[in-house]
């Protein structure tokens, strides 16, 4: 069997993994230990991205023709890469945190929806909170004006209602109308 037959099977498992892809971060995972890469994985994976270490040549041949295609200047070293097909942010999010623990664990660069970011901008990828966060925090923010108005509502029906209101209004009118007048004359 000839070399490329053995290594076309690889190759196609790469673009395979990377055709519905919504980021793909390349690191440099030298100098972690065994420890640290099962801790890595785990946090991964619970994250809901891949992360394999794949060969240079392999990771080319997969990229090329590819929108993923910007990350070949990056392939040097060893390289691992992080794919997710759900949370765009997810892979930079999670090798960012871990980073700050193993200062071994080097990003590359990634490429997320599309655009190609270096190691600062993946950064600042790593910076932005996760989708159910945001819709948390949207709905949240949508909720509060809600919650408010319910409130005055109830505290008007406390009071007796709007009826209640209107005729304190009322009675008060009379009031500030009499003292108005004498001051008049």
């Amino acid at each position: 069997m000839a070399k490329v037959e053995l290594k076309k099977p690889i190759v196609d498992e790469i673009s395979a993994s990377i055709k519905d892809a919504q980021s793909v971060v390349v690191v440099d995972y030298r100098g972690l230990t065994v420890e640290q890469d099962t801790q890595l994985r785990k946090a991964l994976r619970e994250a809901g991205v891949t992360y394999k270490v794949y060969k240079n040549t392999f990771l080319n041949f997969a990229f090329k023709g590819t929108e993923f295609e910007g990350l070949v200047p990056y392939l040097e070293g060893p390289t691992a890469v992080a794919i997710s097909a759900d949370d765009a942010t997810a892979p930079a999010r999670v090798l960012a945190t871990f980073a700050k623990t193993a200062n071994k664990l080097e990003i590359k660069a990634g490429i997320v929806e599309g655009n190609v970011y270096d190691a600062k901008g993946m950064a600042d990828i790593a910076s932005i909170p996760s989708r159910d966060v945001l819709i948390s925090r949207l709905l949240g923010s949508m909720q509060s004006p809600v919650t408010n108005f319910a409130r005055v509502m109830k505290q008007l029906a406390d009071k007796g209602g709007a009826s209640a209101a209107s005729a304190q209004e009322a009675a008060e009118a009379p009031a500030e109308a009499a003292v108005e007048a004498p001051a008049a004359e």
